[in-house]
């Protein structure tokens, strides 16, 4: 187990399980302050989407390239967004069916596989909001955008039935229950509009880049 530990010092997906887990300490701030510190730069140069100082039609007919720097960020949101909600649930059921958690071990094993699966939809155009031409991202938005509220709510919520609830099956029921009713819920109020972001863009109105 220590050699396990010792492999996963560096992996920013363990890294995020061991801040739920265990809360902060040094290699955690180390890695946020990178990341801070790097998103910062690049949002003050209007490097970041949701940064740009140039307004843009995202639903106009005509076709115009995605950004480089946008893809790049948008692919990793993804990529974050769904080795989230894949390794919670995952876990989660495993722990129902077997009475034994091994999260720990999935995020170890599993993040750069999921991870690796969003970069090949990128590449091979399947990806919303990253692909080749900005066709079709005033509705795209919404599935991104949703998609980031819903994990982004249901993740702490997650931690905290984790704190405050015994690890016993009943209550890695309720907790699978709540996780995965935040998420339709969230994502239902994206595909109404009602988020932030997740207004579709009709044909001829103006948006801002994001």
């Amino acid at each position: 187990m220590a050699d396990l530990d010792l492999r996963l010092l560096h992996r920013p997906g363990p890294l995020t399980f061991d801040l739920f887990e265990r809360g902060f300490d040094a290699r955690l701030l180390i890695w946020l302050s990178i990341v801070l510190i790097g998103t910062g730069i690049a949002g003050l140069m209007g490097q970041l989407p949701g940064v740009s100082r140039r307004p843009t039609s995202s639903a106009s007919p005509r076709i115009a390239r995605t950004p480089c720097t946008g893809a790049s960020a948008y692919t990793t949101a993804w990529g974050e967004v769904m080795v989230f909600a894949v390794l919670n649930v995952a876990g989660l059921v495993y722990a129902i069916v077997t009475g034994e958690w091994r999260l720990k071990q999935m995020y170890a094993y599993g993040y750069f596989p999921i991870a690796g699966t969003i970069v090949a939809a990128r590449g091979a155009g399947h990806l919303p909001r990253v692909r080749r031409s900005t066709a079709g991202e005033g509705h795209e938005r919404r599935y991104f955008y949703g998609s980031v509220w819903a994990v982004a709510i249901a993740q702490p919520i997650l931690w905290m039935m984790w704190k405050l609830l015994p690890q016993t099956r009943p209550s890695d029921i309720v907790k699978l229950v709540v996780f995965v009713g935040i998420l339709a819920a969230v994502g239902w109020m994206a595909r109404l509009g009602l988020l932030p972001r997740t207004r579709p863009i009709v044909p001829g109105e103006w948006a801002i880049s994001d």
